[in-house]
């Protein structure tokens, strides 16, 4: 069955599902839909399986064809290495590497990493998934990232975990806050204030959460957002105030926003490297993962 697979029809299925339109992928490919319509249909022929769900407004994966997705993006990015040739490879003139990276370590771990990479190799691609934690764990466990960067309670047995930096909460507030002046904060002064959080199933909301329920502590939960970007945004227009990782704080030097040390129980997550225990790891990725070590370390955000 393998040698009747064909790029094109990987590709345009890959597309398709990116898309969700026939129309918008057929375009891309410079073919016709129906053109477009024969290969998925002979691909999905061929694997006996139904990858696409077609509706008149959008087409959309099934199960199957959400499994399938990463094993064809897998199979492409092969089948492209082996085209830039072997000598390229072995001599990392060529390649990509794919990380699954939650976005506020995105910005804060891999700039200089990609900085330094990209002077040492500059042929080399890199690929960034900046996702939640449940999700980028899932694109490392399937193969689609060739490694991680991620929260330590986000972990599965199905991958390994290497610390590389410890990220204290801080309490978010404006500049203008009463709160800014005070000598320490107690958890006594945010009884009253407008707590904002993310949702409850965000790996930050629910080590926020059972830390201080372990203390007895209750505080004013009282505008809930999907995203700690947005939090911030609500914290800068005054709204209230939000207890967040101080990595994703703006500067120092920023005109309206500050963050305040809070009191014990001292709430910090681990942020670290994920690694699948099932996949190998490239001989290019490896080459950023050492630099990416050697950066960081163990550290703490500062």
């Amino acid at each position: 069955m393998l040698h009747r697979l064909e790029f094109l029809d990987l590709q345009a299925f890959i597309l398709v599902a990116e898309q969700g339109s026939f129309h918008e992928a057929a375009q891309r490919l410079h073919l016709s839909q129906p053109a477009l319509s024969r290969r998925i249909q002979k691909l999905e022929e061929l694997l006996e399986v139904e990858l696409l769900e077609r509706t008149t407004r959008r087409t959309r994966l099934t199960p199957i064809g959400t499994d399938f997705l990463p094993r064809a993006r897998r199979m492409i990015e092969e089948y492209e290495s082996s085209i830039l040739g072997i000598r390229e490879l072995a001599t990392h003139q060529k390649g990509t590497v794919t990380i699954a990276c939650i976005p506020t370590a995105a910005f804060y771990f891999l700039p200089s990493v990609i900085r330094g990479f990209s002077e040492a190799w500059p042929g080399i691609r890199i690929r960034i998934l900046d996702v939640s934690a449940k999700e980028g764990l899932e694109r490392v466990i399937s193969g689609e990232a060739d490694f991680g960067i991620n929260m330590f309670s986000a972990q599965s047995p199905e991958v390994s975990f290497t610390p590389l930096l410890k990220d204290p909460f801080v309490l978010a507030l404006r500049s203008d806050h009463p709160l800014v002046d005070k000598p320490r904060i107690e958890w006594s002064d945010l009884e009253q204030v407008r707590l904002i959080t993310v949702s409850r199933d965000s790996g930050n909301r629910i080590l926020l959460d059972n830390t201080l329920s372990a203390e007895g502590i209750r505080l004013n939960s009282f505008y809930e957002v999907q995203h700690l970007s947005t939090s911030l945004g609500l914290v800068e227009s005054g709204l209230g105030v939000a207890i967040l990782p101080r990595m994703t704080m703006p500067g120092a030097d920023h005109d309206t926003l500050c963050a305040r040390e809070l009191p014990k129980p001292r709430i910090q997550r681990t942020i670290g490297l994920v690694r699948s225990n099932s996949h190998s790891i490239s001989s290019t990725a490896q080459l950023f993962i050492d630099m990416l070590l050697e950066r960081w370390g163990n550290a703490e955000c500062t």
